[in-house]
């Protein structure tokens, strides 16, 4: 659902090239900010991975097997982070997920952070699957 609407905003708005440069550029950011991150290597390659699936979409190219490897990978990792999104859904305070002083104090708010990063990428690879559906079909 999300995907679909994230899909039919991106058309109307910009042309699709325009997005998915947009998007590379955005995960190659996340990707370098990852340098000071306790498991820099895990997170570089995450984000990297989605720099090179939007760069590949740029082009029309979506390789489906790649594509739901990725999707199945997130997915399964992202498991590993839903006792602490849960936890930080619990607190009062939501906003302390932008604080960098309480991600010392509270062991749940890098496992939201890492969590959040996740369902980006999730998102994307669910619109970009979609894609590649609706153009072999159509």
């Amino acid at each position: 659902m999300i995907a679909t609407m994230a899909i039919v905003v991106f058309n109307t708005l910009l042309p699709m090239k325009v997005v998915n440069f947009l998007l590379a550029v955005m995960f190659l950011i996340f990707a370098f900010v990852q340098i000071n991150d306790p498991d820099p290597l895990v997170w570089i390659l995450i984000y990297g991975a989605m720099a090179v699936v939007c760069v590949m979409a740029i082009f029309s190219f979506y390789p489906m097997r790649f594509l739901f490897a990725l999707l199945i990978a997130y997915l399964g990792y992202s498991v590993f982070y839903f006792k602490g999104v849960m936890e930080w859904l619990k607190q009062n305070n939501k906003a302390d997920l932008f604080d960098d002083v309480k991600k010392m104090e509270h062991w749940y708010i890098e496992e939201a952070r890492e969590f959040l990063g996740l369902f980006i990428c999730i998102v994307i690879l669910v619109a970009y699957i979609m894609a590649a559906r609706k153009r072999r079909l159509g």
